[in-house]
């Protein structure tokens, strides 16, 4: 079962999206998830469950000018 990630097929349906984000390394203090065109607030990243065929945009938060 597999979701797309950055435009990107992982294999990662059946996790939570916290699980995926924390062992892929992000810092999620630095970005802002999307799950099938809708933004998931972090306080849901433990309870959303990523299914097959999910497509998740990850976009890291940059500072600067």
């Amino acid at each position: 079962m597999a979701i797309i990630i950055n435009g990107e097929k992982v294999e990662a349906a059946g996790k939570t999206l916290a699980d995926y984000l924390n062992g892929a390394g992000y810092d999620t203090r630095g970005i802002a998830v999307e799950r099938n065109g809708e933004i998931v607030p972090r306080s849901r990243y433990a309870s959303t469950l990523l299914r097959d065929g999910d497509r998740i945009e990850l976009v890291h938060c940059v500072a600067g000018g």
